[in-house]
């Protein structure tokens, strides 16, 4: 990897890096699985370097419990493990155990522009009406994003619709950045928004994302479901009484139809136009049972594997440790190197 300083010539050639993460703020659900997991797992197979975090300080910007923080960070590596992801092929580590992420988030911090973050409408959903009782961290936390990303230097990020504006935040502070001290030293991150369903809905209510908040379980597919659970989830999706049409576009005012169509397409890893060949004219009495076939098959496997992994939790820290050994051996010459850029002495042996 090139890190050139200056301003002019061709810019650096950074080496292609995939990083994303995911909070541990309660479990794991269907959406999280094939809108991140199931593509992190996939990515290993592309021939670049993969690193994933579970970000912790993320989780914080409201109150945690912490023996519950706890449970859901290994709760989260195991469902990482379980989906796919392999420690020796990607690094696997929880966020703060990486200090250069927080440290990077500060000068960043430096970078933002207050209005640049009072326009995050995630901020707006998450602080509500009293947004004067929300905390600091719930207000700044997006340039703590874009420092998890920067501080690898990632020049791809997984995200779902849902973190495109926080992506382009990433995008802007490393543009200003580079433009106000004159380097080429952080990479213009692209965002990758792919699959049939990187945003799963509620099975109660095609129009809202599918949500481990939600009050009814029903709602979700979790991670931690038997099979039994699963396939009683999918039979009382909420559909209508119309069969299955032809084309996608038949489906625009029907969203949960739409919703299963792209379950099915994403976790068979076909489009929605093919499952629609396959299903149309059809009802949901015939549908829902191919569905709920599809899902066991895919999702049993991986509530069977976290239990295993959740047995042994001493372990499961040890991964995390040697993650984050692995993460901090990148992320530590980036962040001295961007110190020494903003005028940071660093004289410490």
């Amino acid at each position: 990897m090139s890190d050139a300083v200056g301003g002019t010539g061709a810019a650096p050639a950074f080496t292609p890096r995939v990083f994303s993460g995911i909070q541990p703020s309660g479990g794991l659900t269907l959406g999280n699985y094939l809108g991140a997991l199931k593509r992190f797992a996939e990515k290993q197979n592309e021939g670049i370097e993969t690193i994933y975090c579970i970000v912790d300080l993320h989780a914080i910007t409201v109150w945690q419990d912490p023996a519950r923080l706890r449970h859901a960070t290994r709760e989260l590596a195991a469902g990482f493990i379980a989906s796919g992801i392999d420690p020796a092929r990607s690094i696997l580590f929880n966020q703060s155990q990486v200090a250069e992420h927080a440290e990077l988030a500060w000068l960043f911090n430096c970078v933002a522009r207050m209005g640049w973050l009072g326009r995050m409408t995630q901020f707006k959903d998450k602080a509500g009406k009293n947004r004067e009782a929300a905390s600091v961290g719930l207000f700044a936390y997006p340039s703590l994003m874009a420092a998890d990303i920067m501080v690898y230097h990632a020049t791809h990020v997984p995200v779902g619709e849902d973190q495109k504006q926080h992506l382009e935040l990433t995008r802007d502070i490393a543009i200003k950045f580079n433009n106000d001290y004159g380097v080429d030293f952080f990479p213009i991150v692209e965002p990758v928004i792919e699959g049939a369903a990187t945003r799963v809905m509620s099975l109660r209510d095609g129009t809202r994302k599918m949500s481990k908040s939600d009050p009814s379980d029903q709602s979700r597919i979790n991670l931690t479901d038997d099979a039994d659970t699963i396939a009683q989830k999918i039979r009382k999706a909420r559909t209508d009484a119309e069969p299955l049409p032809e084309t996608l576009e038949a489906l625009k005012d029907r969203p949960e139809a739409r919703n299963l169509i792209n379950i099915y397409a994403a976790l068979d890893g076909r489009t929605p136009e093919a499952v629609l060949a396959e299903f149309a004219g059809q009802g949901f009495g015939a549908f829902k049972p191919a569905l709920a076939d599809l899902a066991v098959a895919h999702l049993a496997p991986i509530s069977t594997e976290m239990t295993r992994i959740m047995q042994d939790v001493a372990e499961i820290d040890r991964m995390l440790g040697a993650g984050a050994d692995r993460a901090a051996a990148i992320a530590g010459p980036i962040l001295a190197r961007a110190y020494d850029i903003t005028g940071m002495i660093r004289s410490r042996r």
